[in-house]
Formats: structure tokens, sequence, C-alpha cells
């Protein structure tokens, strides 16, 4: 995979949750909160590494680095289950952010 974003990620994430889909209850809107939720606690433990470990760590200390690369991907790994649940396409992300990017280069 040379160029791997949202779609890239969303269809691998399709594959693991069907893998999984009679352990982990399959997606849907109703699972989606709790996807959400999983995501926070994931963000909170890379918060965790900065606290812990501090900003030369994650930059200069390899093991340190793959711990943050790792819970960092965690969060990516929710947030494509968040988007799944609700049926937001790669596309719908993509729009949004660049309308969101757009306000933000307005802004001040």
């Amino acid at each position: 995979m040379e160029n791997f974003g949202l779609n890239e990620m969303n269809i691998i994430q399709k594959q693991l949750q069907e893998k999984y889909k009679d352990k982990w209850g399959g997606l849907s809107p109703d699972k989606g909160r709790n996807q959400l939720l999983w995501m926070m606690i994931e963000v909170c433990e890379v918060a965790d590494i900065i606290k812990k470990k501090g900003d030369s760590h994650i930059m200069n200390d390899e093991e340190t680095r793959n711990h943050f690369l790792e819970e960092l991907s965690d969060v990516l790994m929710y947030f494509n289950d968040v988007m799944l649940c609700y049926s937001i396409s790669p596309e719908e992300i993509k729009k949004a952010y660049l309308e969101k990017y757009n306000k933000n280069m307005e802004r001040w």
C-alpha cells in the first residue's frame, strides 16, 4: 500500500470488523457511541505517553516511539469504526475536513 489514507484504512477496518463480527457484534449506529468512547480512551493512552515519557522520548527513544505509534493507530482504528457505524464514507469526511480547513484558514 503505497498511498495509505482514509480509503485504505476504511477498507482494512471493514475486513477486521467482518472477521470478528461474531465476537465483537458488528457495527451499527447504536454501537457507534461505544466505539467513540473506546477511541477517547485510546486518545488518553496517547496523552499518557506524552505525560509520562515526554516529547524527547517520543522523538528519540525507539521503544517509546513505537508504543506512541501503536496507540495512535488504535485511535485511528476506532475512528474508522465510528465512521463505519454511522456509514460515513471517506469522501464525506474528506469534504467536511476540507470545509473545516478552509473555514479555519479564513478565521484569523
